[in-house]
């Protein structure tokens, strides 16, 4: 239950795997409870990386306002310390208007330095050093040079490395590069502060084969609806295959099927494969048995009236004591 007497923002965060329909559950959840949406998906900084991103639709968000959506080119980074201040300044403007802020994603990591205050380090990337790490990992093969590069980290900050999936080539290399301009595990530099909001976190599951039935759907939907021509485009614009952005699952099949070096199916396949993957992967950041989580079936008929009763009763300050149940002296 939120404290009555307390200052802070609430908030309302809907988590779960990918798939699992968080984006429509909180676009119903926020027209219901006059609320906007703070995406906390990482994929969705990207302009022009819509289908493989399952981004929400220009009527989807017509319909509610979205936040920390296209604010990038594939080209530019977004540290984790700038989505942080970005989406703070986020829920600040939506609760300052009067309305409620949901934040909506399956990435956990850019979830909880959010909703758990981390204090990322705030080191200036450097441009060759990146380079070099890069070109490291390219000289291994991919995604052989990826994993090499992973495992250069968990031989210097094990902690670290933990925290990070072994696929995610932007997030291993950020962290090496901290660590060899500061002199310092990366892991040590990261601090932790009070939560700035009252929280209330929702997550939203399906049964496994569920889950993985949709996944497939979607990525036949992703192709149908044109995936394979929209990275043939961002191609065309000038954008490297190399970049972090176009490493998303999606992208990078569709990338090498453009190249050649994989048929029409066998890139489905190994899109299905590593989603499924992906999923096992963002159960290690929010568990089921957290209890701090309220989970609900998202496949249940009443799972909006349950969530929305649960919010109402959240952000409802406790009825006074009558007089009869007022402590004696």
């Amino acid at each position: 239950m939120r404290p009555a007497s307390s200052s802070h923002i609430p908030l309302i965060v809907i988590l779960g795997p990918t798939a699992v329909g968080k984006s429509e559950f909180a676009l119903s959840l926020a027209e219901r409870l006059n609320g906007e949406i703070i995406s906390a998906d990482s994929r969705l900084f990207y302009r022009g990386m819509d289908i493989g991103t399952a981004k929400p639709t220009p009527q989807e968000r017509a319909r509610v306002p979205h936040h920390l959506i296209d604010v990038a080119n594939p080209d530019e980074t977004w540290s984790l310390g700038r989505f942080q201040q970005e989406a703070r300044a986020a829920i600040e403007a939506v609760y300052r208007r009067g309305r409620l802020p949901f934040l909506v994603g399956g990435t956990g990591q850019y979830l909880r330095a959010v909703i758990e205050g981390w204090d990322p380090p705030r080191v200036e990337g450097e441009a060759r050093l990146r380079q070099i790490l890069e070109d490291l990992a390219r000289a291994h093969g991919e995604p052989q040079g990826t994993y090499w590069l992973h495992q250069k980290l968990q031989r210097i900050d094990p902690l670290a490395a933990s925290r990070i999936d072994p696929r995610n080539l932007r997030r291993t290399i950020r962290a090496l590069e901290v660590i060899l301009l500061t002199g310092r595990r990366f892991s040590e530099q990261r601090t932790q502060r009070e939560s700035p909001y009252d929280l209330l976190l929702i997550g939203l599951r399906r049964p496994r084969p569920e889950l993985y039935a949709r996944i497939d759907a979607r990525i036949e939907n992703m192709f149908q609806a044109g995936l394979l021509e929209e990275t043939r485009r961002l191609l065309q614009q000038g954008y490297s295959p190399d970049l972090p952005a176009l490493s998303a699952i999606g992208y990078r099949e569709c990338i090498a099927v453009l190249q050649g070096r994989l048929s029409l199916e066998e890139a489905k396949a190994q899109m299905k494969r590593a989603t499924r993957r992906y999923v096992r992967h963002q159960a290690n950041w929010f568990k089921e048995n957290d209890p701090r989580i309220h989970w609900i079936e998202a496949g249940a008929p009443d799972a909006l009236d349950q969530a929305e009763q649960l919010i109402r009763s959240w952000l409802t300050p406790p009825p006074p004591p009558e007089d009869g149940d007022a402590p004696r002296a």
